[in-house]
């Protein structure tokens, strides 16, 4: 564009998957970058990738990724003309964007004026209701205690959303249906909000009952044009914090569509915006709507976005703030197709989806591109070998998948986690698989309640049973038969006088359950009879090999992906969100390991154990104390979040062998009990 001049060098002020896909984007625009990094991530892939990295600070955030001065002198000692901030951190911090702007940096995101309007969720409400867009009945003020809040929820009436001023990525929100519970509510995410933000600001509305999060994505330049790139559905979410997301949005159509974006169109010329930003609606079943706030800046779940119009956001941002005017106009926006994003996180979804730090002993995503009408993308911070750290955000990675419809997104998205293989920590794939098979979630039957509702005693993996337990032992059978092969081919074996027919029975044990098969090779693959269905053979073909992680071929026809870890005298099969322990035997064989004993796990019930890698923030509790179910015992806080550990059962505290300040790895004794 005449008389602009695009960015020689940027620096991106942000760590992980997001720092990572700003770098891809720069690169492919001829961009250098540059990274910054504390003590932490000093082997961290965004500073691998870029092409300069600056030490800002220790690893807490609040004295290195939040230091507005750090952040300042990287870019003078290395001549970055702009700052793309990523998200969270400093993203929509307006004194940020000022600092840059008087140092003569350009930032590459809103004007500070829009982010000081739409930053502050009191304030852009305000804002919102002027422009005429649906807002959500609430207390707009600041509330200064506990007290008030009881007193304003008392007014608004029950349930309400406690939500801190500053808030963003489920952080400082709490959801309260009795007066105990916004007090209670009010103290965890002032905490949390101080912590997070450095702003301990709290509001509340009223909660709509099974809503649905929907948001706008909107983009504007510095001459005036603003257009909304259709709508993603967000309403699968934990703790107030997103787990899937989807372009477009099932429920809505195009009369709903076309109204929600050109309110958030509305709302974002009302504060001049400049650059990408997010309305966020919550929606209700019947397709009505209500502003819950603005986000300026990139979204976590911008790929599915980019997926179905076809646009780089992050470029896009980049050319806005180097001064370019949109190219296209509202007319030009189609949506293309149906993308759905994970997002996979450090975390053990059977234990409360409390966070797991370590070492990624494996970590193979399942390859970028596009083959067959379906793209699979993989955003990404991490790399084998690397650590995950307790001080930042759990998130592993965002996986995303397109296709033409929503069912084949879906069906696309559920083979390309069987695919995805981390060893080393727990992680939520197995949780995320299951998602993918749910009736309700395929329906579209969806609202921010659904993973309460569907799972209220928390994830426990399905069965292995029934028509899943053929596919596994099939998969189980068919591993056997390549490491039998060769085992044949090693040379010095004494040889049988007898000839040898292919045809083999064999008990494949999957857990405890047994299903007894019989192989036959038939047309390069084989044929796998169950004793239970002796009239039906499955054909079973693959090119898999020892050194693969993955299993991958066909069962009946049907693609299948399932992943395959050695164990001792067989494989673990990871398929769908279920895992189970494969041994496959000969009928003597199974007969004898049927009479082998069980070996019993350690009582652990008169202990406290620390869930998960973190830092003991608070112990409620002291020795001698009685405690009755329920009772909080003590906070722990892991990944920016506080995580309250209640006792379980009635009982007297003994002894207390943490202390407040200390640090416990997973399974700590925090506490015993009389």
């Amino acid at each position: 564009m005449a008389g602009v001049r695009m960015f020689q060098k940027i620096l991106i002020a942000n760590r992980g998957e997001i720092a990572c896909r700003v770098i891809k984007t720069a690169r492919r625009m001829g961009i250098a970058t540059v990274a910054v990094y504390s003590e932490a991530d000093k082997d961290a892939l965004h500073v691998e990738m870029a092409d300069e990295a600056v030490l800002i600070g220790p690893p807490p955030a609040a004295q290195s990724y939040l230091l507005i001065d750090a952040i300042l002198a990287a870019c003078k000692s290395t001549g970055a003309q702009a700052v793309h901030p990523g998200y969270g951190f400093l993203s929509e911090r307006e004194a940020f964007a000022r600092a840059l702007g008087d140092n003569g940096i350009v930032f590459i995101g809103p004007n500070p004026g829009a982010i000081a309007a739409m930053g502050d969720k009191i304030e852009s409400k305000k804002v919102a209701h002027a422009a005429n867009v649906s807002t959500v009945p609430g207390y707009l003020g600041v509330i200064k205690d506990g007290e008030q809040a009881i007193r304003i929820a008392d007014e608004i009436g029950y349930p309400v959303m406690l939500k801190a001023s500053a808030g963003g990525g489920g952080k400082g929100m709490r959801i309260a249906n009795s007066r105990e519970e916004v007090a209670e509510g009010f103290a965890r995410a002032t905490s949390e909000a101080k912590s997070s933000f450095g702003d301990d600001r709290v509001f509340v509305e009223k909660f709509i009952v099974n809503p649905r999060h929907i948001e706008i994505q909107v983009l504007g330049d510095k001459h005036g044009n603003i257009v909304y790139l259709g709508e993603r559905e967000c309403s699968i979410q934990r703790r107030n914090q997103k787990v899937l997301e989807e372009a477009p949005s099932p429920l809505l159509d195009e009369e709903t569509r076309r109204g929600m974006g050109e309110q958030a169109v509305a709302l974002a010329r009302a504060v001049n915006y400049d650059s990408a930003g997010t309305v966020e609606f919550v929606a209700g079943q019947d397709k009505s709507f209500y502003f819950l706030e603005m986000n300026t800046r990139l979204q976590v779940e911008h790929p599915v976005t980019e997926l179905v119009t076809g646009l780089d956001l992050v470029e896009q941002m980049i050319r806005v703030a180097a001064g370019e005017a949109l190219t296209f106009k509202q007319s030009d926006i189609r949506l293309k197709g149906w993308a759905v994003e994970s997002r996979v996180y450090a975390e053990d979804p059977t234990r409360g989806f409390l966070p797991s730090t370590g070492r990624l002993v494996s970590y193979r995503p399942p390859a970028d591109g596009h083959v067959d009408g379906v793209t699979t993308r993989v955003d990404t911070g991490v790399y084998e070998g690397g650590e995950i750290s307790i001080h930042y955000d759990p998130m592993i990675a965002k996986l995303v998948t397109h296709a033409g419809d929503r069912p084949s997104a879906i069906e696309a998205q559920s083979r390309a986690l069987d695919e995805f293989v981390i060893d080393g920590i727990r992680h939520n794939i197995p949780f995320l698989a299951s998602l993918m098979g749910h009736e309700r979630w395929k329906a579209g039957r969806l609202a921010t309640g659904f993973i309460a509702e569907e799972f209220p005693d928390g994830f426990t993996p399905c069965a292995v049973e029934g028509e899943n337990a053929h596919v596994m032992a099939c998969v189980a059978a068919a591993i056997d038969h390549v490491l039998n092969e060769r085992k044949r081919q090693i040379s010095g074996q004494m040889r049988t006088q007898k000839p040898v027919t292919f045809q083999r029975e064999r008990s494949v044990m999957l857990g405890a359950a047994r299903h007894d098969v019989t192989l036959d090779e038939a047309d390069g693959g084989l044929l796998i009879r169950f004793a239970d269905e002796s009239a039906h053979a499955h054909q079973v073909s693959s090119d898999w090999s020892p050194v693969d992680r993955v299993w991958r071929g066909t069962i009946d026809g049907e693609a299948v992906s399932c992943q395959a870890r050695t164990i001792l005298n067989g494989v673990e099969l990871i398929w769908r969100g279920m895992a189970i322990a494969a041994r496959v035997y000969t009928r003597r064989e199974a007969e004898l390991a049927a009479l082998m004993p069980e070996k019993l796990a350690a009582d652990t019930s008169k202990t406290l154990l620390c869930p998960m890698p973190g830092l003991v923030k608070a112990l409620l509790v002291k020795e001698g104390q009685e405690v009755r179910v329920g009772d909080p015992l003590c906070i722990v806080e892991a990944m920016k979040m506080e995580n309250m550990l209640r006792a379980e059962r009635d009982a007297t505290v003994g002894k207390v062998l943490a202390k407040e300040g200390e640090s416990l790895a997973v399974d700590a004794v925090i506490m015993e009990f009389g």
